[in-house]
């Protein structure tokens, strides 16, 4: 998929009252986020900032992107109390790549936590420079034949018992559930194959 600059300047029209996914654009990949949501017909909304927030929200999607960056901008604009309080409500939350790594519960590599909800340790840039950027086909769950784009990608080191495993790729796990949680070390944003966040609106 490719999405064009200038189309992190649109918000979706449309009745904005209710159902709403809110997208995390303080940094990183909303954009595709929000063409694929667009090509589900599905209502969402950027979140840059903390007034972006509120009982509209049903969704919540933490992009791909610079995860320490993430980590401060959620803090400097105020969304990080509204959306970890989303979080611990047991609220629907995607969270692909960076957004994997916000939502873990450790890091092994990194001393910073952030909402800290997913039972799982996390490896940050876990496939360095030589293997930064790479795609395969695999499972997420019961939808297979799925393509796995993955961009200095980060996987799980250990699972905890809250957390399922739902994608593995050469032995290392890069995607889990748990309850309304869906975390994934690959874009699904970055393909034309729409069915993880059709899954995710489901929830």
């Amino acid at each position: 998929m490719v999405v064009a600059v200038q189309y992190i300047e649109k918000e979706q029209g449309g009745d904005q009252t209710h159902d709403v996914t809110g997208i995390l654009a303080v940094q990183g990949a909303f954009a595709e986020h929000a063409a694929t949501l667009d090509k589900l017909g599905a209502s969402w909304r950027l979140l840059r900032a903390a007034e972006d927030f509120d009982d509209s929200i049903s969704r919540v999607i933490l992009p791909g992107g610079e995860s320490t960056t993430q980590g401060k901008l959620l803090h400097s604009t105020g969304l990080f109390d509204p959306i970890k309080q989303h979080i611990d409500a047991g609220k629907p939350v995607l969270g692909t790549c960076a957004g994997m790594i916000l939502l873990a519960s450790k890091l092994d590599n990194d001393d910073n936590v952030y909402f800290g909800e997913l039972d799982a340790v996390v490896h940050r840039n876990a496939y360095g420079r030589q293997l930064g950027s790479f795609q395969t086909v695999g499972s997420f769950g019961d939808i297979h034949d799925l393509p796995l784009v993955f961009i200095r990608g980060p996987y799980v080191a250990h699972v905890g018992p809250k957390a399922t495993v739902e994608t593995e790729v050469d032995g290392h796990v890069v995607g889990l559930r748990q309850g309304n949680i869906l975390a994934t070390a690959f874009h699904p944003e970055l393909t034309d194959d729409t069915r993880v966040h059709e899954l995710f609106l489901s929830l």
